[in-house]
């Protein structure tokens, strides 16, 4: 059984849930990071750079990556998430990255895989400027209270960066070996495009901080 200072963090690779996973092990947390698969273009790279980034850090109570498989092809068919064909640019609004029910669907297998494991907190890197409708404290909530109902598990859903920006939870985390983490949606040749809606995000977050970007760029 998992003690009281446990906590599952949904990890994808990218910086918010990286610099998640790094802080709470750094504060003694026995962090279980958990990558659910859902069959998308990027992930195979993804998966193999939060590989390279759990084990970047310093000997801590992280625990072993758990990865779950969630597929969505049968319900995203020709999304672009899943083909790779027209991929939001740098010039598209954040509402064209929108994965329909992610987080609900991001949320699901791990709560019933936290419920049998005794741990009653996951952790997800969810930011300020986030404007979808299942990343919002109402819904995390409801979601907490329908576990608990429907597995008679107590579960509860925390977002410790929902306060903040990705400049502001970039510099907390610059100890980290962010350069090994994947911001990307159309990788070429394992590294970032640099021409994708989250490249984009990625590199205005790193220029207005100051600090250098160290991430390999197929494109400049």
């Amino acid at each position: 059984m998992a003690g009281t200072d446990a906590v599952a963090v949904l990890a994808s690779g990218g910086l918010d849930s990286a610099i998640l996973v790094g802080q709470l092990a750094s504060q003694g947390r026995d962090v279980t990071p958990i990558y659910v698969r859902f069959g998308l273009a990027w992930e195979d790279l993804e998966l193999r750079c939060l590989r390279e980034f759990l084990a970047s850090l310093a000997p801590s109570r992280t625990k072993p990556l758990m990865v779950l498989e969630q597929p969505v092809a049968d319900i995203y068919g020709e999304h672009w998430s899943v083909t790779g064909q027209d991929v939001p640019d740098r010039d598209s609004p954040d509402e064209a990255v929108y994965l329909p029910g992610r987080n609900l669907l991001l949320l699901a297998k791990p709560s019933v895989w936290c419920a049998l494991n005794g741990i009653t907190t996951i952790a997800l890197g969810t930011l300020a400027a986030n404007p979808f409708p299942d990343a919002d404290q109402e819904f995390f909530a409801g979601f907490s209270a329908l576990v608990g109902r429907a597995l008679g598990s107590a579960l509860q859903v925390i977002t410790p960066f929902a306060g903040r920006s990705k400049r502001e939870v970039l510099d907390a985390g610059r100890q980290f070996a962010l350069n090994l983490t994947l911001s990307c949606i159309a990788p070429r040749s394992g590294r970032h495009c640099g021409c994708c809606n989250k490249c984009a995000e990625r590199q205005l977050a790193f220029t207005e901080l100051g600090i250098s970007d160290t991430t390999e760029y197929a494109t400049s």
